[in-house]
C-alpha cells in the first residue's frame, strides 16, 4: 500500500484509510463482520483509522477487535459532541477533555495518534478553552498530534490559525472546493491533509445510472442528494475519452492524483467492499491526468458557485 507522511506529524500513513462513522452502528449480530473488516484492512497495508465520539459504537469496536494490534496503525479520533451517554454542554473545555478519556477507555489505548475537533456544527471559532483541551492533551501524550475536520471558511481558519497539525476535509470529485486556495495554504503551515468523502457518498456511480435529470446541482437538500446533482451535471457535459467505467475507480482515482492528499478514507460496513477498494488503489491506479484534468474543468466551469457541502 501506498503511503504518505502526514505532514508536519511525521507520521506514515496509508493513502487509502478507513473511516469508520458506519461500523458505529453495527447491530450486535454484524459486530464479528466489524472485526474481520478492520483486520483485514490491517493485514492489507491500510494503517489510518479515522473514528469519532459520535460514532455510535465505532470506538468499542476498535478497542473490541484491533487493540491487540496497536502498534501496527495510526489511530485519529475527534471531540467536542455529548455522546455515549455522557450528561454535559457541548463544545466546552471539559466535555472535550472527558470525551478523550472516554475515548482512551473505550478503545483499550494508552494515547490515539490524532485527536480532531470535530467541527461539523461547531460554534465558530470554538472557544479558547476548547482548543486548550486538545492542547493539553497533547501536551499530557493522551494525543500526539491535535487537528481540524470541517469545510468552507470554518477549515480556512483552522488553518490560518497555525493551532493544528492536520486538516481533515471533504475533497472529491463532486466536490472540488478545497484545490482553490485551502489545499495550497494548509500545506504552507505544514499540515497534513486527509479526504473525507472521497468516493463522495457513492454518488458518481448513482448519477451514471440515473443518468442526467437536468436538475440544478443546489436544487437537493441532503448531502448526497447534492453529490449526485452535481455528478449528475458534470456527466452532463458528454464522455469523457479514456476515464474508466468503474465509478469507485474513477472517484477515488481522482482524489489520489492530488498530491496534497496524505489520505483519504472511506468507509463501509463489508470486508469485501473494503478488499475491492484496495485492490484498485493498488492495482488500478493512478487514472489518466487527462481525465483529471477534464473533471477539474467541468466542475470549475459549472461549480464556480458550489460551496463545499458540510
Amino acid at each position: 500500500m501506498e503511503s504518505s507522511i502526514l505532514g508536519k506529524t511525521g507520521l506514515g500513513v496509508s493513502r487509502l484509510g478507513v473511516g469508520l462513522a458506519e461500523i458505529g452502528s453495527a447491530a450486535s449480530g454484524e459486530q464479528k463482520q466489524v472485526g474481520r473488516l478492520l483486520n483485514s484492512a490491517l493485514d492489507a497495508g491500510i494503517n489510518f483509522l479515522d473514528t469519532a465520539e459520535c460514532y455510535g459504537v465505532s470506538e468499542e469496536l476498535i478497542g473490541r477487535y484491533v487493540a491487540h494490534r496497536r502498534g501496527e496503525f495510526i489511530l485519529a479520533t475527534k471531540a467536542g459532541h455529548v455522546a455515549g451517554g455522557y450528561v454535559g454542554q457541548p463544545w466546552t473545555g471539559q466535555t472535550v477533555t472527558d470525551s478523550i478519556e472516554r475515548s482512551l477507555i473505550r478503545m483499550k489505548t494508552d494515547y490515539v495518534d490524532l485527536v480532531q475537533l470535530h467541527a461539523y456544527d461547531a460554534p465558530h471559532p470554538p472557544s479558547d478553552e476548547v482548543v486548550q483541551a486538545v492542547l493539553d492533551a497533547k501536551e499530557a501524550g493522551k494525543t500526539r498530534c491535535v487537528g481540524y475536520s470541517q469545510e468552507n471558511e470554518e477549515a480556512a481558519w483552522a488553518v490560518e490559525s497555525g493551532l493544528f497539525d492536520t486538516l481533515q476535509t471533504a475533497f472529491s470529485l463532486a466536490d472540488q472546493r478545497a484545490r482553490h486556495g485551502l489545499f495550497d495554504a494548509a500545506r504552507s503551515q505544514g499540515m497534513g491533509l486527509i479526504a473525507k468523502r472521497p468516493i463522495a457518498n457513492a454518488a458518481w456511480g448513482k448519477a451514471t445510472q440515473v443518468g442526467d435529470t437536468g436538475k440544478p446541482a443546489g436544487g437537493t437538500k441532503s448531502v448526497p442528494e447534492k453529490l449526485v446533482a452535481r455528478s449528475q451535471a458534470i456527466l452532463g457535459l458528454g464522455n469523457i475519452p479514456g476515464m474508466s467505467d468503474d465509478p469507485i475507480e474513477v472517484a477515488l482515482g481522482f482524489v489520489l492524483s492530488h498530491d496534497e492528499v496524505d489520505t483519504a478514507i472511506v468507509g463501509t460496513r463489508n470486508p469485501q467492499h473494503m478488499l475491492e477498494n484496495i485492490e484498485i488503489v493498488e492495482s488500478r491506479l493512478p487514472i489518466s491526468q487527462d481525465v483529471v484534468d477534464e473533471l477539474h474543468r467541468r466542475y470549475d466551469d459549472l461549480g464556480g458557485d458550489w460551496r463545499s457541502i458540510d
